[in-house]
């Protein structure tokens, strides 16, 4: 894997195995975006320290670590793309529903804990636009979805992960304009 390749979603799930870390791709995706969406600084810790996530396995090794910088550059790039190209890390849409819907819980869940993370003073300013986005990826993180007709399902899941993606990238401009030193956290 060449420093230019995205991360994928099979990338952090081959690595999560690696490290033995406990949780779902999807969560650890959604954990690293919530706290750099709400203003979080890696400057001088590590993702997993930042995140507060412990392996079964012995420190990353010197790819892992890399692999896990270059995963937190491309949320923080994708966050702040002025051309809205975020998107949250799920399996693939070839995957089973249930597998991509309980998969956007977890990174719901993943996001609002790494959004409480970050801390930051710009949390007890946010609009009142942004306080009710959290509230809803809340109920979304607290989901269980019923399936009945698949078509609509997956229109449903669908107009739930826009919803999620536009949600992160608002959060995230809204905690980095009232904190700038959030902005440019990794180099």
């Amino acid at each position: 894997m060449t420093a230019t390749e995205l991360v994928g979603h099979d990338d952090i799930d081959a690595l999560i195995m690696r490290l033995r870390l406990g949780t779902e791709a999807s969560e650890l995706h959604g954990s690293l975006c919530g706290y750099l969406a709400g203003g979080g600084s890696l400057r001088g810790t590590s993702v997993l320290g930042a995140l507060q996530l412990d392996g079964e396995a012995t420190d990353p090794s010197p790819d892992d670590q890399a692999l896990l910088q270059r995963l937190a550059r491309q949320c923080e790039t994708e966050l702040a793309d002025p051309e809205l190209g975020f998107e949250p890390s799920l399996p693939a849409d070839d995957r089973p529903l249930t597998e991509r819907a309980d998969a956007m819980v977890d990174w719901c869940r993943g996001f609002l804990g790494g959004f409480g993370l970050a801390g930051t003073a710009a949390h007890a300013q946010l609009s009142e636009e942004a306080q009710e986005i959290l509230r809803d990826l809340g109920t979304v993180a607290a989901s269980s979805f019923d399936f009945g007709n698949e078509a609509e399902d997956e229109d449903a899941l669908i107009e739930v992960q826009e919803f999620v993606r536009v949600a992160a990238m608002l959060l995230h401009t809204e905690c980095t304009a009232h904190d700038p030193s959030a902005s440019g956290t990794l180099h």
